[in-house]
């Protein structure tokens, strides 16, 4: 587990997975508890993935707010005026007043939700790549588990004697 994962919720995705699968032999066993494992995997590779673009959300805030407030900016104050804008993209996270007025400040230089969304994407295309190939990755081989298991079940099926 990492830190803010449920042990709870883990047991029960757990339990859910066993319980559908219905595991008759110690292999279906063995590829329940990895198919349990990787679903694990998966949900957690879709929370951190929406965490990384919400971070990647306040720096194209950032940005945003630094083509429109850094304009004009006197030499000798860009260190102050970068401080405030930084400032203003972590309030724009926490607070939803503050937020509320940013994106109205932002939509009325041209700023949409799309624009800053183009921007999130942009910036985060590394990371986003990576999760995705992660996700990809953890989603075959739950679904070459699951096939192991029918395979496996259709083999004893026929290993069977007609009655």
């Amino acid at each position: 587990m990492l830190p803010g994962e449920s042990l709870d919720q883990y047991h029960a995705l757990r339990q859910a997975i066993f319980a559908d699968l219905a595991p008759r032999s110690a292999i279906e066993w063995l590829l329940a508890i990895d198919v349990a494992e990787l679903s694990w995997e998966i949900q957690r590779y879709r929370v951190l993935r929406h965490k990384v673009l919400e971070t990647y959300r306040q720096k194209a805030i950032e940005a945003a707010l630094r083509s429109i407030d850094m304009v004009g900016i006197a030499p000798g104050f860009e260190d102050e005026a970068e401080y405030y804008t930084l400032q203003n993209a972590h309030s724009w996270r926490i607070d939803a007043a503050a937020a509320t007025e940013i994106d109205t400040r932002l939509a009325n230089y041209g700023f949409d939700q799309h624009a800053i969304n183009t921007e999130v994407y942009v910036q985060a295309r590394e990371m986003f790549v990576l999760f995705e190939g992660l996700l990809n990755a953890a989603q075959t081989k739950r679904i070459l588990l699951l096939r192991e298991i029918r395979n496996q079940r259709l083999a004893d099926g026929a290993m069977r004697p007609r009655q």
